[in-house]
């Protein structure tokens, strides 16, 4: 991946945090994942420089053979950003994990996961980075 690639990602998640900041100004913390889910799709279909998509499949490849097994990305940016949307006390390592799994998977470099039920934001989320 060049500098100029990375610096392109880079720019697009600080478009993404901010956006995850004004969803937790407004709603606070203490809702569920879905609510935030929703806020922050709106937020970022709003935003012009950014393609958004919600609940994407995540396709499973086992000994060449497809599983079809339910598993989402809770937002996909630009085709290239994956976000974890969570609203829970901590961010675990089994969330971590999570993440850098579906990077693997779809083949993406970049995934922030956010967590909501903060008192500060900035204190909700971790960027987790694949093959950079």
């Amino acid at each position: 991946m060049s500098k100029e690639q990375i610096s392109k990602l880079n720019k697009l998640s600080e478009l993404i945090i901010g956006s995850a900041i004004e969803v937790h100004k407004n709603l606070g913390p203490g809702l569920l994942e879905s609510a935030y889910e929703a806020a922050l799709f709106y937020e970022l279909s709003t935003n012009n420089e950014i393609s958004v998509q919600q609940q994407v499949p995540v396709n499973i490849t086992y000994k060449g053979q497809r599983l079809d097994v339910g598993y989402r990305l809770d937002l996909l940016v630009n085709d290239q950003i994956i976000i974890e949307l969570k609203a829970v006390e901590k961010i675990s390592d089994i969330h971590l994990a999570q993440t850098l799994t579906y990077l693997k998977l779809s083949n993406k470099h970049l995934g922030l996961i956010i967590n909501f039920n903060v008192r500060l934001l900035k204190d909700g989320i971790k960027r987790v980075l694949h093959n950079i």
